[in-house]
């Protein structure tokens, strides 16, 4: 695999190589991947031995958004409860079926192969801790409860989830698990109990019991939110992991890392050609952060770098390992003041937590609202006619649409499952703003492609950018002839993308007129206004599709 050593925001350069370079995402090989987060495990392991350890029977971990061992609370207290912890993955069918309201994939291929690469690395650092990962192919209504016989498990711990889709096979997993009767170790045979569901808070920076108000007085804007959050609340300690977690039940036969054939996903496209290849895995993730914040020393300068839409060093991307939770908010957050200690603290070093805290504030509203951050009118049920016309949709969604600052992005987008902040907030205003298309269409592609898809973030983000979020203050168009002059000046961005555009006077590759495909709407607005000049006042308060880095 090809690979940039210096790569950044402006690192591609005009050489034909550039057009067909492969950068992975984190730099380093597969060795130095392993030895940076074996380090990093001893750092945050505990001197906890078994003495400490006085729970007994069989302790179930059903891993879901939480493919990691570092800073795992619902792991810790399987441990701490138990003498033997089964960790459990089960490759949910319904995962790898299609989106709610127009059927597209619910898993790309690139997610998908993201994912095997998380469960091979969970397998392998569970190994190491004395343990396995049992893969069952199913749904985990069926498999847990019997499994839960078949082990006598008094409890099944794992990571609370908040949306619909998940709080529903939380129901249905804690309806099967009272069907099922375990005899208690006691000679009366009428001593009977049934194993619980234990559902543990693991996915945010702050934790929901700290906040300083309940859920439903969630306050509707950011900045309060955010304000309050940081005067009143402490964020907690990552958990320290004992060193062995074993031993697990004897089992024949753990099951295989599934293949993408198993997972019912048949593409060629899970392979990257051009641009970011993010590795997947809790070992990757933590090598990400030892190489942006260490290695590299790009921390300090986040904040002034963050708009970029070029190359892997812009931004953190930390994104797709946080989705898929083979990294913590919490050890980021650590590391943050581990840096600030050792080396500085400034506005850049605040403003990686400042987007850790959007994070949570789109997973504490998807509590509020609920379904609603799926519904056409959003939380403030707007009422607006949009339109669904299939073909507009697909010029959009194939980078066909005459711009090519949206091409580009929407290109990147189905080649590496990525797309910058700037690129997302640009699309999803062209899509909703200029083409008039139902933001749902748009929601639900990104929900196939993206590698750092949560239905929070990415819904609530895409309620925000169609003006139908809960704040109605976050209601703005982004003109792409603005966008294009301030982000992407030299035309550099879209020449990567659009090899074709490359050959033209650098202020024409944005706007190449009839040397490039014809553009299937106007633009609402064509010029520079004063919507423009809103966009820059609002940009050093709110520059991100929210929640990502």
């Amino acid at each position: 695999m090809n690979s940039i050593a210096k790569p950044s925001a402006s690192s591609s350069s005009s050489s034909s190589s550039s057009t067909t370079s492969i950068h992975q995402v984190p730099e380093l090989d597969s060795d130095e991947t392993h030895r940076i987060a074996d380090l990093t495990f001893r750092r945050y392991s505990s001197s906890s031995s078994s003495a400490s350890r006085t729970g007994q029977g069989t302790a179930i971990l059903w891993f879901r958004n939480d493919l990691r061992v570092l800073d795992n609370e619902a792991l810790y207290k399987a441990w701490l409860s138990s003498d033997s912890v089964l960790p459990v993955y089960c490759v949910d069918p319904r995962l790898f079926g299609t989106t709610y309201h127009f059927g597209f994939p619910k898993t790309g291929a690139l997610r998908a192969q993201f994912l095997i690469e998380c469960l091979a690395d969970l397998k392998k650092n569970l190994i190491k801790y004395g343990l396995n990962l049992l893969i069952r192919h199913g749904k985990p209504e069926e498999i847990l409860p019997s499994l839960a016989k078949a082990f006598g498990a008094h409890t099944v711990y794992a990571q609370k989830e908040t949306c619909s889709e998940e709080l529903n096979v939380e129901r249905l997993v804690s309806k099967g698990l009272q069907q099922v009767v375990l005899q208690s170790s006691s000679e009366s045979r009428s001593n009977t109990n049934n194993p619980k569901l234990q559902l543990i808070w693991g996915t945010t920076m702050y934790h929901i019991d700290d906040l300083p108000f309940d859920t439903s007085s969630l306050p509707d804007v950011y900045t309060q939110f955010r304000k309050s959050v940081e005067a009143k609340c402490n964020i907690r300690s990552c958990i320290r992991t004992p060193t062995c977690l074993g031993p697990p039940p004897s089992i024949d036969d753990w099951g295989c890392v599934p293949s993408m054939d198993q997972l019912g996903v048949y593409s060629q496209s899970q392979n990257v050609s051009k641009g970011m290849k993010f590795v997947g895995g809790e070992s990757a993730a933590l090598g990400r952060v030892n190489e942006y914040f260490w290695r590299k020393d790009l921390l300090r300068i986040y904040k002034e770098t963050r708009n970029g839409m070029l190359g892997p060093d812009y931004s953190t991307k930390f994104s797709p390992w946080l989705a898929s939770g083979s990294l913590s908010p919490r050890f980021i957050h650590e590391e943050v003041k581990r840096y600030e200690k050792e080396r500085e603290a400034n506005n850049s070093t605040y403003w990686v937590l400042f987007e850790l805290i959007w994070r949570d504030y789109f997973r504490f509203l998807s509590v509020k609202y609920g379904n609603s951050l799926f519904h056409l009118g959003g939380p403030r049920k707007v009422e607006h006619r949009w339109s669904q016309n299939k073909n507009m949709f697909e010029y959009w969604r194939d980078g066909r649409t005459g711009y090519p600052l949206i091409d580009a992005n929407m290109k990147e987008l189905s080649t590496t499952g990525f797309m910058s902040n700037r690129g997302r907030q640009i699309v999803c205003s062209f899509l909703v703003r200029d083409m008039g298309i139902d933001w749902r269409l748009g929601a639900e592609w990104f929900e196939t492609c993206l590698l750092d898809y949560d239905p929070c973030s990415n819904y609530g983000n895409w309620t925000y950018g169609a003006g139908v979020g809960n704040d109605p203050r976050e209601d703005r168009y982004f003109s792409i002839p603005k966008q294009a002059q301030t982000y992407d000046p030299e035309g550099e961005y879209v020449a990567y993308w659009l090899p074709q555009l490359r050959a033209l006077p650098k202020d024409k590759r944005n706007f190449p007129g009839k040397s490039y495909i014809e553009q299937v709407v106007p633009l609402k607005f064509k010029t520079v206004s004063k919507h423009s000049s809103q966009d820059m006042a609002l940009a050093a308060r709110r520059t991100n599709f929210r929640g990502r880095k």
